[in-house]
């Protein structure tokens, strides 16, 4: 049944896909002891942007280089460079499972925005999804009497950035090349980690802190790799619900490596954002009375930053 081992495929590169990416997340955390964000953001910027060059040059994308200027192209550029630098501001001062968990609500928000700005139709159904898992992220969140967390709220802020990006996608025409926006995006926040140098003082890295930065790149652009070739193999409709292993992964990684073990009300508002997050999800699908195909958009995981 070719049908049924095109999608096992396309479910093993998502599932991989969010590994890598909760690895990277992990690695860079690490490396974050006694290292300031611009510099982690350029450090890791060199090593991602270097190989994305040589694929980029390998497969002759750098032909189309004309299709870098899109106006469209530096609005997704500007929801990246936000999202990456307040992920990397909650991630370095909160546990990785809140902050994964956090970022679970990014599908609610995409189908908001697109309601709002884009006109897009959305149902009583689906705001009602939608009021619900903005409920489970407070629960996640947990503002106290003062207010909320400052992390939290830079979590939550990254995500609205990144669902800045994932509109601007949408709106890209079918011949934009996705190694291009990979290399446009890392050129981008790489050069944003060096603009960071104006006030911050940079410290000369340890080897293991090179290691970490290097192996995270590799991760990065490899999880950028694995989720796109997941919506190439598999229908959309059976592989996307596997971006929230990602979840599972932050929770584990966070114990072994921290020692984070998220309380009963973190567990319970994750399970709140995911649920209503496939259901928005199959939602759509059902609504949209068409097939998934290889060309439609790659949905990456919020924590590919």
């Amino acid at each position: 049944m070719p049908a049924l081992a095109d999608n096992s495929r396309g479910i093993i590169m998502m599932v991989l896909s969010n590994l890598a990416f909760m690895i990277n997340d992990t690695w860079i955390k690490l490396a974050s002891d006694g290292l300031p964000t611009g510099q982690i953001l350029f450090i890791r910027g060199i090593f991602a942007f270097a190989l994305i060059l040589v694929l980029v040059f390998a497969t002759g994308t750098h032909r189309q280089w004309r299709a870098a200027c899109d106006k469209l192209l530096a609005w997704r550029t500007v929801g990246e460079i936000g999202a990456t630098v307040l992920y990397l501001y909650a991630l370095f001062n909160m546990p990785i499972a809140n902050v994964s968990a956090i970022g679970q609500i990014v599908p609610l928000m995409t189908t908001a925005a697109a309601a709002v700005f884009l006109a897009e139709p959305v149902g009583w159904r689906r705001w009602t999804a939608i009021a619900v898992g903005f409920f489970g992220v407070m629960l996640i969140m947990r503002p106290s009497v003062s207010g909320f967390d400052i992390y939290s709220l830079a979590a939550l802020a990254s995500m609205g950035f990144i669902t800045l990006r994932d509109l601007v996608t949408r709106e890209f025409k079918p011949g934009m090349p996705t190694l291009l926006v990979i290399a446009v995006t890392a050129a981008a926040v790489m050069t944003t980690g060096a603009a960071m140098s104006v006030t911050e003082v940079w410290p000369e890295p340890e080897i293991w802190q090179w290691m970490l930065l290097a192996a995270a790149a590799v991760l990065l652009v490899g999880g950028y790799g694995a989720s796109i070739l997941a919506m190439r193999y598999g229908a959309m409709a059976v592989v996307a619900p596997f971006r929230y292993s990602g979840i599972l992964f932050a929770v584990v990684l966070g114990y072994m490596v921290w020692g984070d073990v998220p309380d009963a009300l973190t567990l319970v508002g994750t399970l709140i954002v995911v649920a209503t997050g496939v259901y928005t999800f199959k939602r759509e699908m059902r609504l949209a009375q068409k097939p998934a195909n290889a060309s439609e958009p790659v949905a990456i995981n919020p924590s590919s930053v």
